[in-house]
């Protein structure tokens, strides 16, 4: 599918410097863009290209003045970056947008199918689920009975949804992804077996979510595990029974959240960071990488380590463990001349 300079310009509430009607039906980057496609120059240090590329339209900010000729047709923005991500949400939506529903799929009497949805070959919805208008479902997905999915949202292949699992609106789940699963409870007996717990609860995630592939979301033993609206959830993320995690936090790859611990809203968890359960993360949290949460946390920290402390203090005590091997020379030394 082919735009405009024009129609991106409208798109966006650009300014258009060069051809107005020229037309580019892909997207690359500027540094080795070919002709029909379209670029964006946000960071200063890729300005040489913008003389050179090959691109048809680039998107720039308001502010830039250029040095010399541009064969390039140029869109003003505000902020380049903000609206070239746009612009690729757009293009993702026209690219992905699949209607129809497969003969291979197999769709319980009683579930209810909104208008528009798309659902992709072996997918299998179960009793009274409800798969709102808009709705995507791509091949070999699991859809588990009672569970709905919101209207907007995409649900691709691979995907096992447990069933009374509740989706909101406009979200994006990713291949292999697993909700509603169970909890991990067990309880410990006097001979020392464990017995389960039945988790008889669910999940609920709200609108504009998205969870990466191969992430899982266990069901609450009781109530129901809950993800806010916005979150971001990276690729193999554990979330486990009962955690709530508030408004757009987000939390990248490789991080456990064990049971029953609610994570605040707006915080940005990075990757490998372990938290214990039953734990209350305040609003605006930072947490640095490969760090082990063991307590509460106030509002507006930002932590390192294991366990987590401030970061400064953090990154001071990691300069002295650099130190350790100089440090323990010298400390033989000392001992050999009191010794003597």
């Amino acid at each position: 599918m082919e735009f405009s300079a024009e129609q991106i310009a409208g798109l966006l509430g650009g300014i258009i410097e060069g051809q107005k009607d020229i037309k580019v039906n892909n997207i690359s980057k500027i540094e080795d863009a070919q002709e029909g496609t379209l670029a964006f120059l946000a960071n200063p240090k890729y300005t040489s290209y913008i003389y050179s590329t090959k691109a048809s339209i680039v998107l720039v900010n308001n502010d830039f003045k250029p040095d010399k000729t541009i064969s390039a047709t140029l869109i003003k923005v505000e902020d380049a970056y903000k609206a070239f991500a746009s612009l690729l949400e757009i293009y993702q939506q026209y690219k992905s947008n699949k209607i129809g529903i497969s003969d291979k799929a197999v769709i319980e009497k009683t579930a209810q199918i909104g208008e528009d949805v798309y659902i992709g070959a072996n997918v299998y919805i179960g009793e009274n689920a409800i798969i709102e208008k808009e709705a995507k479902i791509y091949p070999n997905t699991y859809i588990g009975d009672r569970v709905t999915i919101g209207e907007h949202t995409t649900i691709y292949s691979g995907t096992n949804i447990y069933s009374d699992c509740l989706l909101g609106k406009y979200c994006t789940v990713h291949s292999g992804v697993v909700i509603g699963s169970d909890g991990f409870g067990f309880a410990p007996q006097t001979d020392s077996e464990f017995k389960k717990v039945p988790q008889i609860g669910n999940v609920v995630i709200e609108n504009n979510v998205e969870i990466g592939a191969n992430t899982t979301i266990d069901r609450a033993t009781i109530g129901s595990t809950r993800i806010k609206n916005g979150v971001k959830l990276d690729n193999l993320v554990q979330i486990a029974h009962n955690v709530e995690i508030g408004e757009n936090t987000v939390i990248a790859s490789q991080t456990g959240v064990s049971g029953s611990t609610k994570i605040g809203k707006n915080c940005m968890i990075a990757g490998q960071v372990g938290f214990a359960g039953h734990l209350n993360i305040g609003n605006n949290v930072k947490i640095g990488a490969q760090s082990g949460v063991h307590k509460n946390i106030p509002d507006n920290s930002i932590l390192q380590g294991t366990p987590v402390v401030p970061y400064r203090e953090w990154y001071k005590t990691a300069s002295i463990l650099m130190k350790l091997p100089e440090m323990k020379v010298t400390i033989d030394k000392l001992k050999k001349q009191i010794e003597s």
